[in-house]
């Protein structure tokens, strides 16, 4: 029996994790994570509930990764807390992997396998291969898992488009061959059902970054992911045809960069390469900056040089920034004011929205199509996106030839399971968000994110009150300290009148009253609640600090 539950990534963009089962063993398809949606105030990031693995730890066999993007990578170092397996990638995407494990203190006690698309390999009970996929971030893969009833794809984040400038396109080929022998099931990207076509060229977007530069008279910067490598080795090639200096900002970019630079995977010379330090010794036209931010980060390179406060790089009259990246649903209010700062700062600022400079990794809906007639599967099961690209997939599989019956329609910790019947989705599995709060893990639920919610948009009241313990006398206060609700120096009467409102509970709950501290708290937060609401139609959270000395 054959059992395969997405623990992450189906209904949602990131968070991809998915468990397969077969015999005794259980492997784990990629561990990422998600970036934190609006209402989760102080949140890092987002990671998956991995309660079922670690119920199941002892038969977890191996993880295998499809690529070294976060949302597939990200909660890697969480999960390798709990059990400690083997981790199997892509030279890159170990390369990656090895520094992400160094910063958590967890490399030395984690085994690291290289593999290379086309190998083929044992983990437990499972025979796994791997075929090379064209993605935004070199080295992808997609994951064919061996069963006697046919291949299992996962095709991980995927493009077809035989023009990438890395050579890691697609194979369609042993794809191809893969659905000659007999696919039982495809898993695919769902990310960009939703775009008609295919995706552009990695050349068209080379040629118009070749000709903005090119027009260019002043310094250029370029903010893009970090892990965009083959997009950097553009640029790289487009400066040595300027004579270009490079300048590397931002800690993920030069991390990424350097990695990149120690496998290969970027080719460029010492001595284009400067330090930021270096900039004001070259003229303007010779230096190209790369960096991050993006997506609006509001402590990256760019957002920092936007407002003003990067130490190093003074956004000036003359300067070139150009954003290539995608606007990430979410993003573009942030995204925006970065470009009107830049604006107000004398910069010229290229995005997408108005020039053709950046290309999807994820496939367009004819490249979805190729895939499917390319693997023709029995069965096929949408993945990674949310919950309408599931549908719209499921529809799209429909239109090329796969019975409706066929087509699974899963959601995270619903259980796929295939035996010589069919298959079938029954049961489900521990699933949900863990949020990650500094060092915290899944300490932060609903209802602290609902406390900073609220602090966030009434601010807070502290009452501070201390009695005589023997005679029941206030000795100190009422004092009223207000944080984020008004400025006392405008709305003086405002507490000044609250603090009436306290003294009248003190008389009214007298000495000889038992439970008396109690019953005044209780009093103070709801009378105080209501005279706010009453009188100025703001509900703060109201503390009140009452004790006896």
């Amino acid at each position: 029996m054959l059992k395969i539950i997405p623990l992450g990534g189906l209904g949602e963009i990131g968070l991809n994790m998915m468990v397969v089962e077969y015999k005794n063993s259980l492997i784990i398809i990629d561990a990422g994570l998600m970036f934190p949606e609006d209402y989760m105030l102080g949140i890092d990031c987002v990671i998956p509930d991995m309660e079922y693995i670690r119920q199941n730890k002892n038969r977890v066999s191996g993880i295998i990764l499809t690529h070294a993007h976060e949302d597939h990578i990200g909660a890697l170092p969480y999960l390798l807390k709990y059990i400690h397996v083997p981790v199997y990638g892509t030279r890159f995407t170990i390369g990656v992997v090895r520094n992400k494990l160094e910063e958590h203190d967890l490399l030395a006690s984690v085994c690291l396998h290289h593999i290379s698309p086309g190998q083929k390999m044992n983990i437990g009970d499972f025979e796994i291969n791997t075929i090379r996929v064209g993605h935004s971030v070199v080295d992808g893969v997609a994951i064919v898992i061996t069963t006697p009833m046919g291949f299992i794809i996962h095709t991980g984040d995927f493009k077809i488009n035989n023009t990438s400038l890395d050579n890691m396109v697609t194979d369609v080929n042993k794809f191809a061959r893969c659905g000659d022998h007999g696919v039982l099931a495809l898993l695919s990207d769902s990310t960009n059902v939703e775009k008609e076509g295919y995706t552009i060229s990695d050349k068209e977007i080379g040629d118009t970054l070749r000709q903005i530069v090119c027009k260019s008279t002043g310094r250029i910067i370029v903010a893009l992911f970090a892990s965009s490598v083959s997009r950097i080795q553009q640029i790289i090639d487009i400066a040595k045809t300027r004579d270009s200096k490079i300048v590397f900002n931002g800690r993920s970019m030069e991390v990424i960069v350097r990695i990149a630079r120690e496998l290969g995977y970027i080719d460029i010379s010492d001595n284009m390469v400067i330090d930021i330090e270096q900039i004001n010794q070259y003229p303007d036209e010779k230096i190209i900056i790369i960096t991050t931010g993006s997506q609006g980060e509001p402590m990256s390179a760019l957002a920092r040089m936007a407002t003003g406060i990067h130490k190093q790089i003074k956004i000036k009259r003359g300067d070139t920034v150009i954003l290539s990246s995608k606007f990430i649903p979410g993003n573009e209010k942030a995204i925006a004011k970065i470009i009107n700062n830049l604006y107000r700062r004398g910069a010229d600022v290229i995005y997408e929205k108005i020039s053709a400079i950046h290309v999807s990794g994820h496939a367009f809906r004819e490249e979805l199509k190729l895939m499917i007639n390319l693997t023709k599967p029995r069965y096929f099961i949408p993945i990674h996106g949310e919950y309408r690209h599931l549908v719209l997939h499921a529809r799209l599989a429909e239109e090329v030839g796969i019975a409706r019956e066929n087509v699974l329609l899963a959601e995270n910790g619903q259980i796929v399971e295939f035996n010589k019947d069919g298959v079938q989705i029954k049961d489900r599995v521990p699933t949900g968000r863990i949020l990650i709060d500094g060092k915290g893990i899944g300490d932060v639920g609903r209802s602290i994110l609902k406390e900073r919610r609220a602090l966030s948009e009434d601010g807070f009241v502290a009452v501070s009150i201390a009695f005589d313990e023997e005679t029941g006398i206030v000795m100190y206060g009422p004092e009223i300290v207000s944080r984020g609700f008004v400025f006392e120096t405008e709305t003086g009467h405002l507490l000044d009148d609250a603090i009436c409102v306290i003294l009248e509970i003190i008389e009214d709950i007298t000495p000889d009253i038992e439970n008396r501290l109690e019953k005044i708290r209780a009093r103070v937060q709801g009378d105080l609640r209501k005279y706010f609401t009453f009188t100025i139609k703001r509900r703060p959270v109201i503390l009140p600090f009452i004790l006896e000395v």
